[in-house]
Protein backbone atom coordinates (compact mmCIF):
# COMPACT_ATOMS: atom_id res chain seq x y z
CA UNK A 1 0.00 0.00 0.00
CA UNK A 2 1.37 3.46 -0.91
CA UNK A 3 1.48 6.40 1.42
CA UNK A 4 0.16 9.92 1.55
CA UNK A 5 2.92 12.15 2.83
CA UNK A 6 1.26 15.53 2.37
CA UNK A 7 -2.25 16.84 2.84
CA UNK A 8 -2.03 18.32 -0.67
CA UNK A 9 -2.46 14.78 -2.00
CA UNK A 10 -5.93 14.41 -0.45
CA UNK A 11 -8.78 14.77 -2.94
CA UNK A 12 -10.93 16.58 -0.37
CA UNK A 13 -8.16 19.13 0.19
CA UNK A 14 -7.85 19.68 -3.58
CA UNK A 15 -11.62 20.17 -3.81
CA UNK A 16 -11.59 22.53 -0.84
CA UNK A 17 -8.84 24.62 -2.44
CA UNK A 18 -10.95 24.86 -5.58
CA UNK A 19 -13.92 25.89 -3.43
CA UNK A 20 -11.99 28.73 -1.78
CA UNK A 21 -10.93 30.05 -5.17
CA UNK A 22 -14.51 29.82 -6.47
CA UNK A 23 -15.81 31.71 -3.43
CA UNK A 24 -13.27 34.49 -3.83
CA UNK A 25 -14.06 34.74 -7.53
CA UNK A 26 -17.83 34.72 -6.99
CA UNK A 27 -17.83 37.43 -4.33
CA UNK A 28 -14.82 39.62 -5.09
CA UNK A 29 -17.14 42.49 -6.06
CA UNK A 30 -19.83 41.81 -3.46
CA UNK A 31 -20.58 44.96 -1.47
CA UNK A 32 -22.26 42.99 1.32
CA UNK A 33 -19.07 42.83 3.35
CA UNK A 34 -20.61 40.89 6.23
CA UNK A 35 -21.80 38.17 3.86
CA UNK A 36 -18.54 38.14 1.91
CA UNK A 37 -16.39 37.89 5.03
CA UNK A 38 -18.54 35.09 6.43
CA UNK A 39 -18.52 32.90 3.33
CA UNK A 40 -14.81 33.50 2.70
CA UNK A 41 -14.01 32.62 6.32
CA UNK A 42 -16.10 29.46 6.16
CA UNK A 43 -14.42 28.42 2.91
CA UNK A 44 -10.98 28.98 4.40
CA UNK A 45 -12.03 26.93 7.44
CA UNK A 46 -12.93 23.99 5.19
CA UNK A 47 -9.45 23.91 3.70
CA UNK A 48 -7.51 24.77 6.86
CA UNK A 49 -9.15 22.12 9.02
CA UNK A 50 -8.34 19.36 6.54
CA UNK A 51 -4.68 20.35 6.48
CA UNK A 52 -4.43 20.96 10.22
CA UNK A 53 -6.05 17.64 11.07
CA UNK A 54 -3.79 15.77 8.67
CA UNK A 55 -0.71 17.34 10.24
CA UNK A 56 -1.72 16.30 13.76
CA UNK A 57 -0.61 12.71 13.01
CA UNK A 58 -3.40 11.24 15.10
CA UNK A 59 -6.40 9.54 13.50
CA UNK A 60 -8.71 10.70 16.31
CA UNK A 61 -7.61 14.31 15.97
CA UNK A 62 -7.77 14.10 12.19
CA UNK A 63 -11.39 12.88 12.43
CA UNK A 64 -12.24 15.79 14.72
CA UNK A 65 -10.80 18.32 12.28
CA UNK A 66 -12.54 16.64 9.35
CA UNK A 67 -15.80 16.97 11.24
CA UNK A 68 -15.18 20.70 11.73
CA UNK A 69 -14.31 20.98 8.04
CA UNK A 70 -17.54 19.20 7.14
CA UNK A 71 -19.52 21.66 9.26
CA UNK A 72 -17.85 24.62 7.58
CA UNK A 73 -18.63 23.08 4.19
CA UNK A 74 -22.27 22.88 5.21
CA UNK A 75 -22.12 26.55 6.13
CA UNK A 76 -20.74 27.46 2.70
CA UNK A 77 -23.38 25.30 1.03
CA UNK A 78 -26.10 27.09 2.99
CA UNK A 79 -24.66 30.51 2.20
CA UNK A 80 -24.97 29.77 -1.50
CA UNK A 81 -28.75 29.57 -0.92
CA UNK A 82 -28.57 33.04 0.59
CA UNK A 83 -26.39 34.25 -2.28
CA UNK A 84 -28.93 32.88 -4.75
CA UNK A 85 -31.86 34.44 -2.88
CA UNK A 86 -30.10 37.82 -2.72
CA UNK A 87 -29.14 37.50 -6.40
CA UNK A 88 -25.41 37.69 -5.66
CA UNK A 89 -24.99 34.65 -7.94
CA UNK A 90 -27.17 32.97 -10.53
CA UNK A 91 -29.26 29.93 -9.58
CA UNK A 92 -27.08 27.75 -11.85
CA UNK A 93 -23.86 28.93 -10.24
CA UNK A 94 -25.31 28.50 -6.75
CA UNK A 95 -26.37 24.94 -7.60
CA UNK A 96 -22.93 24.11 -9.01
CA UNK A 97 -21.25 25.43 -5.85
CA UNK A 98 -23.62 23.50 -3.57
CA UNK A 99 -22.82 20.33 -5.53
CA UNK A 100 -19.12 21.05 -5.09
CA UNK A 101 -19.70 21.45 -1.35
CA UNK A 102 -21.60 18.16 -1.23
CA UNK A 103 -18.64 16.34 -2.82
CA UNK A 104 -16.38 17.69 -0.08
CA UNK A 105 -18.88 16.74 2.63
CA UNK A 106 -19.20 13.23 1.23
CA UNK A 107 -15.43 12.91 1.04
CA UNK A 108 -15.05 14.10 4.63
CA UNK A 109 -17.64 11.57 5.78
CA UNK A 110 -15.96 8.73 3.91
CA UNK A 111 -12.55 9.59 5.29
CA UNK A 112 -13.91 9.93 8.85
CA UNK A 113 -15.55 6.52 8.53
CA UNK A 114 -12.31 5.02 7.24
CA UNK A 115 -10.29 6.59 10.05
CA UNK A 116 -12.69 5.21 12.64
CA UNK A 117 -12.47 1.65 11.31
CA UNK A 118 -8.80 1.47 10.36
CA UNK A 119 -5.56 3.17 11.21
CA UNK A 120 -4.51 5.52 8.45
CA UNK A 121 -1.11 6.13 9.98
CA UNK A 122 1.73 3.71 9.30
CA UNK A 123 3.20 3.65 12.80
CA UNK A 124 6.60 2.51 11.55
CA UNK A 125 7.14 5.50 9.26
CA UNK A 126 4.53 7.98 10.55
CA UNK A 127 3.32 8.25 6.95
CA UNK A 128 -0.35 8.02 6.09
CA UNK A 129 -1.53 5.04 4.07
CA UNK A 130 -3.13 5.49 0.67
CA UNK A 131 -6.88 5.80 0.84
Amino acid sequence: MGTIKNFEELEIWILSRELVNLIYSDFKNCKDFTFRNQICGAGISVMNNISEGFCRKSDAEFRQFLNISKGSTGEVKNMYYIAEDQQYVSPDKASERRNHCQKIMNGNSSLMKYLKSSSLIDRKTSDRKTL
